[in-house]
């Protein structure tokens, strides 16, 4: 008997969020039982076009809620008035989110109003602090409540489901399709205009999240200043984010030092080449902690918390918080001691093994023919 096409709605909003959808949207557009429509939200409309543009993806409808400085607040209702109209329009058998952004809490919520299955990517990451990350853990608690599906990138993650009561037949444990696009972009030619020379060692600086606004941030440029006055051997390449409680300080701190290079958003080419580039990775960022241990980079996470303890169990990421003396110590030891270095340069991957996207795609196709039955 043959069975009509179901509609997948795949929504992103944040260029994080379309490199890790990115895979999954191909895997769909690949396959013979469903129609994809995908919507970018526009949380942060040119990062996620080009990212999209690298996969050779482009979205089929753009809500376009970004404005100068948004509050979480309006960006909310702006994201939740504009797609349940297109809910409403479209009717999708299946709506995807991934992660933990505004963009897929709203969506989220959005599909649940219209009693739209939802299915969340990356589930079940947590750091049991509704405070830290801020807003995302929240985010992603609150997803986990409205998904009837979760792809969980590790047992760990897992767990953390099943632990709220989430049913076990509705968690997949899929690897994480970061290191899918990971793997993908990594063979690519990862030309670079940044102002890098071959003979220093780099460390990529990435530093952004709502959580290090206000004093952590000036921490963490303090440490920065420090580290380049004592390794002259070393340069900084720092992609800066252009919200203004980052660009402003960062800016006020580092520039007019030779080694510390203040560069625009990096698209993801450039940031993996950058990756491959590093001697060392200082981040906040929650991607950055997936995809630099895999190629081989040690990670120092600049958070307090992280819903990611995978690599830091592994021995391949240090959880550090934004204390600048612990930030220079940590990573002048990997600078000076090639054992400790060694240990955690080691290529070691706990998110996946690149085939993420096509075991979400089959758990899509089931739970499609299951309620087509």
């Amino acid at each position: 008997m043959n069975v009509a096409r179901r509609k997948i709605a795949c929504v992103f909003g944040t260029r994080p969020e379309c490199i890790k959808m990115a895979p999954v949207i191909t895997g769909l557009q690949m396959a013979s039982f469903c129609d994809v429509l995908v919507i970018n939200t526009g949380q942060h409309r040119d990062l996620s076009r080009q990212a999209l543009s690298l996969f050779g993806l482009q979205s089929n409808v753009d809500l376009d809620v970004m404005s100068v400085d948004q509050s979480l607040a309006d960006l909310s209702a702006r994201i939740l008035t504009k797609l349940d109209a297109l809910l409403a329009e479209t009717h999708p058998d299946l709506l995807l989110v991934q992660g933990d952004t505004t963009s897929a809490y709203i969506s989220a919520l959005s599909a649940f109003y219209r009693r739209i299955p939802v299915g969340h990517v990356e589930a079940g990451l947590r750091t049991h602090d509704l405070r830290k990350p801020f807003p995302e853990e929240f985010n992603r608690v609150a997803i986990s409540l409205m998904s009837t599906i979760h792809f969980a990138p590790t047992e760990s993650a897992k767990a953390n489901l099943l632990r709220e009561g989430v049913p076990e037949g509705a968690i997949h444990v899929t690897g994480n399709t970061v290191i899918d696009a990971l793997l993908a972009v990594a063979e690519m030619d990862h030309a670079c205009d940044f102002p890098t020379r071959p003979n220093r060692r780099l460390i990529l600086v990435t530093a952004h999240r709502r959580e290090n606004f206000g004093n952590p941030i000036h921490e963490i440029c303090r440490a920065l200043r420090e580290l380049h006055d004592r390794f002259p051997d070393v340069e900084f390449d720092y992609p800066v984010h252009p919200n203004p409680n980052i660009r402003e300080p960062v800016t006020a701190h580092l520039s007019g030092h030779e080694r510390i290079h203040l560069v625009p958003p990096a698209d993801y080419i450039t940031l993996v080449g950058l990756m491959k580039r590093a001697t060392v990775v200082l981040t906040d960022s929650g991607g950055i902690q997936e995809e630099a241990p895999a190629l081989g980079k040690p990670v120092l996470v600049m958070r307090q918390e992280t819903e990611r303890p995978e690599a830091v169990a592994a021995g391949v990421a240090k959880l550090l918080g934004t204390d600048s003396r612990k930030i220079v110590d940590e990573t002048s030891r990997l600078l000076t001691d090639a054992a400790a270095y060694e240990a955690m340069a080691r290529g070691v991957s706990p998110y996946g093994d690149g085939r993420a996207a096509a075991r979400i795609v089959e758990h899509c196709r089931r739970l499609l023919s299951v309620q087509s039955s």
